[in-house]
């Protein structure tokens, strides 16, 4: 007893802290409207599932796209207006070059390192966000997770207590250092925060805002619709400075 005692305070005391350490409220961030729309834009964590939702839809929309990818051979997509690049999101050389000529960066950064510390997120997320400010590269749309800063506990009991304090605290404790690189950066951002990723089909509808999700149950969205909405943002500046959750 005295273990689920203590292991139950551990849980509360991470979810305090990824509140604390996430962005707790919008910047307010006041963007002049361009009359130019985005053309060409850079795509990070291309190959993961979103990412991939990413490429897809954005071809679709028409943009001429980027994607920096550490093995090529993953990104099985082609189109005459996509263009691969070969690098490492840590490399400041090769990032530079990627975000060169972007009018806007979309990430869907992940990896699968879950069980030890790392700063891959947050040190990847530095290195787009110096590059973007050496180019005067401005819009940033960023995936992150429900469960951080003013949305923590809102994935749903499973993941406040189980998921995110036994399978993902680090992976989540650098997601909170990689919102507040993103908020402290001169970058026009979005931070989206999608609840439980599913490969189902894209919806109609979808609930975004600063309050969404559930305290007591798992709440879900596919991956398809979190690239829609994450494309919507970089011709809406409604949610500039904002951190979005978003869930069906």
């Amino acid at each position: 007893m005295i273990y689920l005692i203590l292991f139950l305070l551990y849980a509360v005391v991470l979810s305090v802290a990824l509140w604390r350490n996430g962005v707790r409220s919008p910047s307010k961030i006041a963007v002049e409207k361009s009359a130019i729309q985005p053309q060409n834009i850079l795509i990070i964590g291309a190959t993961g599932g979103t990412g991939r939702q990413l490429v897809a839809q954005a071809l679709e929309r028409g943009f001429s796209v980027t994607v920096l990818v550490r093995n090529t051979a993953k990104m099985d997509i082609e189109h005459p207006q996509l263009k691969i690049l070969q690098g490492n999101v840590l490399d400041s050389a090769t990032v530079d070059a990627a975000v060169q000529g972007q009018d806007a960066v979309v990430s869907a950064l992940g990896h699968k390192q879950f069980f030890r510390p790392t700063r891959i997120l947050s040190e990847g997320t530095r290195t787009i966000l110096q590059a973007m400010e050496k180019h005067n590269v401005k819009r940033f749309v960023c995936e992150t997770s429900l469960g951080i800063g003013s949305s923590a506990g809102r994935m749903g009991l499973y993941y406040t207590f189980f998921t995110i304090p036994v399978i993902l605290p680090f992976y989540f404790w650098d997601k909170t250092r990689q919102e507040k690189l993103i908020a402290e950066s001169a970058a026009d951002w979005v931070i989206v925060r999608p609840g439980v990723l599913t490969n189902r089909k894209k919806r109609i509808k979808i609930r975004h805002g600063a309050d969404i999700g559930n305290f007591i149950t798992t709440v879900n969205i596919s991956r398809a619709d979190v690239a829609a909405f994450m494309l919507d943002q970089l011709t809406d500046d409604s949610n500039i400075g904002a951190a979005v959750g978003i869930c069906w």
